[in-house]
């Protein structure tokens, strides 16, 4: 087990990790998407989840701030987190859905926004990825501190 230091969940060293962290997210999304390992919304999700929640290696819910008042998406939410924690899938809060719509691929003109509130990656190849590992072991250092839900905020590139 790991255990990290006051050190190190405070100042310099907790930007530097988040920031990692931020960009292993990065990684893991962009491996599994050309994959077919990315399921993206919560109707979508809560399918996913319900039919195969084993295959299923993280789970991302992403708002941004003027959606943390959305008193619907945040019984999803707790729904979805709750199956989550019950089936042993890491959680992940993501700000800035700019980014993650970026990483995603975007919106296609013409095309409806994608529903980004939930995206889910599955196993796949990935599931030996080092960028996944760090993604995991950053999810159990953070409950282990008590925070069950890390909060991780995807960089404008």
């Amino acid at each position: 087990m790991c255990n990290m230091t006051f050190e190190e969940t405070s100042g310099e060293n907790s930007i530097e990790r988040m920031d990692s962290v931020s960009k292993a997210l990065e990684e893991v999304i962009t491996s599994a998407l050309p994959q077919g390992c990315v399921t993206v919304g919560v109707y979508e999700a809560a399918k996913s989840l319900n039919l195969d929640p084993d295959n299923v290696v993280l789970c991302l819910l992403a708002t941004d701030e003027e959606q943390v008042v959305d008193v619907a998406l945040q019984i999803h939410f707790t729904l979805i987190q709750a199956f989550c924690c019950e089936n042993d899938i890491n959680i992940l809060r993501v700000s800035n859905m700019r980014r993650l719509a970026e990483i995603l691929g975007g919106v296609k003109p013409g095309e409806e926004p994608m529903d980004l509130h939930c995206v889910l990656v599955t196993k796949s190849s990935t599931c030996k990825d080092p960028a996944l590992s760090k993604v995991n072991r950053f999810c159990r250092d953070s409950r282990i501190l008590d925070q069950w839900v890390p909060i991780i905020n995807l960089p404008d590139r």
